[in-house]
This record gives C-alpha cells, sequence and structure tokens, in this order.
C-alpha cells in the first residue's frame, strides 16, 4: 500500500510540474508575442507619422495583456477583470472604426454599446463579489480578481 501511495504522489508531483511548466512558458511566450505585437505597431506609427484612437485603444490592449501575465506570473491567479477591460476597450475600438469607415447601421451601434454596457455590469458583479466574498487562497487582492 505505500508504495502504491508514494508512486501516485510522485506521479501527482510529476504532473503539477508540468503543468506549472507549461503555464510558464505560455505566459511567457504570450507576454513575448504581446510585446513584439506593440513594438511592431509603434514602429507602424512612428512610420505613418500618424495616429489614430484605434491605434491608442489597440495599444491599451497591448498594455492590459502584459499587465495580466504579469499578474499572473506574481501571483498565480487569472485576473478576470483584466480580460473584461480588454473585452470592452476591444468593442470600444470596433464601435469606433465601425463609425468612422462605414454609414451607420442603428442596429450595429445599438448591440456593440449594450455589449459594452453588459461586459461593464458584469465588471462591477466581479469587483462587489470580490470584495463581499474573498478568496481562501491565502491573502486576496480585490484589485486583481
Amino acid at each position: 500500500m505505500k508504495l502504491l501511495r508514494d508512486f501516485e504522489q510522485g506521479i501527482d508531483r510529476a504532473g503539477n510540474l508540468g503543468v506549472s511548466l507549461f503555464h510558464r512558458l505560455a505566459l511567457f511566450g504570450i507576454g513575448a508575442a504581446t510585446a513584439w505585437a506593440a513594438g511592431e505597431k509603434f514602429i507602424t506609427l512612428f512610420q505613418a507619422g500618424t495616429v489614430t484612437i484605434p491605434d491608442l485603444l489597440l495599444l491599451f490592449i497591448y498594455l492590459e495583456i502584459g499587465a495580466m501575465v504579469g499578474i499572473y506570473f506574481k501571483t498565480n491567479h487569472m485576473p478576470v477583470r483584466f480580460l473584461l477591460y480588454i473585452a470592452i476597450t476591444a468593442l470600444t475600438r470596433h464601435l469606433i472604426e465601425v463609425l468612422s469607415y462605414s454609414p451607420m447601421n442603428l442596429w450595429d451601434l445599438a448591440s456593440t454599446g449594450g455589449t459594452i454596457l453588459v461586459v461593464s455590469i458584469s465588471v462591477v458583479v466581479i469587483r462587489y463579489a470580490s470584495s463581499k466574498f474573498p478568496s481562501r487562497h491565502g491573502s486576496h487582492d480585490p484589485e486583481i480578481s
């Protein structure tokens, strides 16, 4: 029995190590790709000599992805709110591009605006829930979840 239990614990440790290693490598890859994409965008903006609001919003998306990766590296917790912030920024960027380059479609405007509202309400709900029901995994920072 003890031999079997020791074997199972060894397998569990190896599996946990493998998952942890995969997470770290994937996060490093995502962080590197984000830095690369942001660098390419800066070079493109300097070459064009002009910056638009959608360009700035894209840079904010890169910033949020970088912050999310950094927080996950430091805390081992996925900052879900950052994903929602990215979604809000991407939807806002889409809304600006739709309104700038095509005739105004009221349905597109209303549906995108409604989606931004729903995601924003989700942020409020998550913030409220994280402050009222803190995580049981050690210290909890309500700014992270």
